[in-house]
């Protein structure tokens, strides 16, 4: 259900349709509350606690995704709750809602009757998550088949925490690639290619690379892919498939920049670190 806007309301531009006003809609069981990039666009302190007080009941099951949780929030129902959302806000939702406990690493969290997700895409891990409360894990695996994703997730946020560490980007063109190559480090990135999805120049590109990152293309993309194999082999994956998935290709690329960046090997790293037994 989104909120009576005239302009898209999610950060991905897709409308949200709603064929029952927020007025007639009644006490819902469960209530999915999504976000914007733009939190001015959300519903402020006192529509959120009049819109929310319409739609949820003491029983009422409440999910965020991304910025939603914002809107939560506002209306006070996350106080004294763990909370997350996209990592990029983390940092604001905690500064400006002190008594929400916002846990920026999490994909998606449940606090009581409140469950909240990272950003767009953890909203599908939030709701196969509620479709395996509600209808068993036989339904879940089939819905994560079917769209072809992971039942559960491995790992965090802090597996995108290189894009976090870089400084602010003024060119919103650098800012394209940058989340290009975060979003699938596995590709056939090049200078070339990474230029063209830009439409400037390969010089340009490292140019601003330079002047606004302080890095290279080249070192940004080593970066991105040694974080995706890291959260791989943390996950149990073998060393070859890490390689692959992640795109170095090899398990001797990988190798190489695991020692070069960590000292160690991916199986060792892997024997310290992995998170499943």
């Amino acid at each position: 259900m989104g909120w009576p806007h005239t302009e898209p309301v999610t950060s991905a531009g897709v409308r949200l349709r709603c064929d029952t006003p927020v007025e007639a809609a009644g006490r819902l069981d469960t209530l999915i509350v999504t976000g914007a990039d733009d939190l001015t666009r959300l519903p402020a302190d006192t529509q959120a606690r009049q819109l929310l007080t319409t739609l949820v009941s003491p029983r009422t099951r409440v999910a965020s995704v991304c910025t939603g949780a914002f809107v939560l929030a506002r209306a006070g129902l996350l106080d004294g709750h763990q909370a997350t959302t996209h990592w990029r806000y983390a940092s604001a939702l905690a500064t400006q809602f002190p008594q929400v406990d916002v846990r920026p690493d999490a994909i998606f969290i449940r606090s009581g009757r409140f469950v909240s997700s990272a950003g767009v895409t953890a909203g599908i891990d939030l709701t196969l998550a509620l479709v395996e409360e509600d209808h068993g894990p036989d339904l879940a695996r089939e819905v994560a088949r079917e769209l072809v994703v992971f039942l559960r997730r491995p790992g965090g946020q802090s597996q995108f925490s290189v894009r976090t560490e870089l400084p602010p980007v003024q060119d919103q063109r650098l800012r394209q690639v940058i989340d290009l190559v975060a979003a699938a480090p596995a590709e056939e990135h090049t200078a070339q290619s990474l230029a063209r999805a830009a439409t400037m120049t390969p010089r340009h590109l490292r140019r601003l690379f330079r002047d606004q990152l302080g890095t290279t293309p080249g070192h940004y993309l080593e970066r991105v892919r040694l974080e995706a194999a890291r959260a791989l082999l943390e996950a149990g994956t073998t060393v070859t498939s890490a390689a692959r998935a992640s795109g170095f290709g090899s398990d001797e690329s990988l190798r190489r920049a695991f020692h070069a960046t960590h000292n160690v090997s991916p199986s060792t790293y892997q024997h310290r670190f992995r998170t499943t037994r």
